[in-house]
């Protein structure tokens, strides 16, 4: 049986694993502006996680549109490097495998940004 104790620590276990999955895809994210040289772009990725400080729900809708909008950069930035690749008859798979992945990591962390355990802790 489990006790109403057990409950909330495994909801805030969940609640820091979701922090924790956005942080990580915010890092990834900072690095590939790095490297594209958008100073602004990487400031904003790396505060982004600091916005899970200030308890209010339209926070989560912003970090996940900020969770989406990466996953796509992510897929452009794949299509991108496919394209370049096979112009110049290089490999290209496993670039592609890799942000894809990455894509779909940062595209799950924007999701689970709606559970119970995140939600429950941002009112309206």
């Amino acid at each position: 049986m489990v006790t109403t104790s057990g409950v909330k620590i495994a909801s805030k276990i969940q609640f820091v694993a979701v922090v924790g999955l956005y942080t990580v895809a915010a890092l990834l994210a900072g690095a590939h502006f790095l490297r594209a040289g958008s100073p602004a772009l990487l400031g904003l990725c790396l505060l982004s996680p600091l916005l899970f400080l200030y308890r209010k729900r339209w926070i989560l809708m912003l970090l996940q549109a900020m969770a989406y909008g990466a996953a796509v950069n992510w897929i452009v930035t794949a299509c991108q490097i496919v394209q370049a690749r096979s112009l110049e008859g290089r490999a290209w798979t496993t670039a592609a495998v890799i942000l894809g992945a990455v894509a779909a990591v940062t595209a799950v962390a924007g999701l689970l940004l709606n559970s119970g355990s995140v939600r429950t802790r941002y009112p309206r």
